[in-house]
């Protein structure tokens, strides 16, 4: 990407979108198109178009969409579908229309079958059934995958697209209702310590592993990915090792250095029993995580403290 070229960030204040933008200006870019979504509505056809129109981006990197943890996901499922498809449809085929040389198209690793072996490889795609409390958006992101790959197919377009895994990091959401696990459990220890509570409730039974990448490594691999990736499938993005929800909620436990007991509301689903991506195709592309687990649940804890958070 040429430093003068016209990049569109859909999603420039979510995590994801805002840690892409920090690398790209911390690399010399500056010329960018951003709109939050009161100036431009993605679900909306119209808009979308008009404003590919006029501003007619050379790059254009969709980290715009609706998301959640397990309880989102399962309660908002009819707007978990519906906004997702409207977004990438409505983007990448603006897109098309007014020439945008490439996209990037940002998923999540939640494509992948509930079942699937692992750890979980490109080609594992719908190969099996999909988890049920979060196979709304699941679909809509295969969806904007093999939308990506037909418009590569039949219009000659380079759009390529990545699979993150769990993310954590700078503009996580905290709300205890929408957010994923790693940040609901930093705000329960956190708030617990603070109340002088004697334990913190966590849901299901902790065994479930799960793979986690800061933002920032995210933002890294996007970057590099866009200047040097050009074919058709998809990518994952991670860190290639995992954890169980009870030794993650261990970690925070000591790194806020909250002192009670953790117990477990079985009551609560569990969600997939493992989710570890394979990033073999990642690191033969040339790029591999840099951030530790640890090292970066102390750096973003450090940097909620110092914000006066909570």
């Amino acid at each position: 990407m040429d430093k003068n070229a016209k990049i569109y960030i859909a999603g420039h204040r979510g995590m994801v979108g805002s840690a892409i933008l920090r690398r790209l200006l911390n690399e010399g870019y500056s010329n960018f198109i951003l709109r939050t979504s009161k100036d431009l509505d993605l679900r909306n056809q119209l808009e979308v178009a008009e404003f590919f129109r006029v501003e007619k981006p050379d790059y254009v990197f969709l980290a715009a969409a609706k998301v959640g943890g397990i309880l989102a996901n399962n309660t908002y499922r009819g707007a978990f579908i519906y906004e997702n498809l409207m977004i990438q449809n409505n983007v990448i085929h603006a897109a098309y229309e007014n020439q945008v040389k490439k996209l990037m198209f940002l998923g999540s690793s939640c494509i992948y079958p509930k079942m699937a072996s692992q750890p979980l490889k490109e080609d594992y795609l719908l190969t099996g059934l999909l988890e049920p409390t979060n196979e709304p958006y699941a679909i809509a992101k295969i969806a904007g995958i093999k939308m990506c790959d037909a418009y590569r197919a039949q219009y000659g377009c380079n759009y390529i697209s990545v699979m993150p895994t769990n993310l954590y990091g700078p503009n996580d959401n905290y709300d205890l209702e929408k957010s994923h696990v790693l940040p609901a459990l930093i705000r329960k220890f956190h708030e617990a310590k603070k109340n002088n509570l004697k334990e913190v409730v966590m849901w299901g039974t902790g065994t479930p592993k799960r793979e986690f990448l800061h933002v920032d490594d995210l933002a890294d691999a996007c970057i590099y990915l866009m200047k040097t990736y050009n074919e058709e499938g998809l990518v994952n993005i991670g860190t290639g090792e995992d954890i169980a929800i009870k030794d993650l909620a261990l970690m925070i436990k000591d790194i806020v250095g909250f002192e009670g007991n953790i117990t477990h509301d079985l009551e609560k689903p569990d969600g997939t029993p493992r989710k570890l991506m394979d990033v073999s195709k990642l690191e033969r592309a040339g790029w591999k995580a840099k951030i530790g687990l640890k090292e970066g649940i102390e750096s973003v804890y450090q940097n909620l403290k110092s914000e006066d958070w909570y």
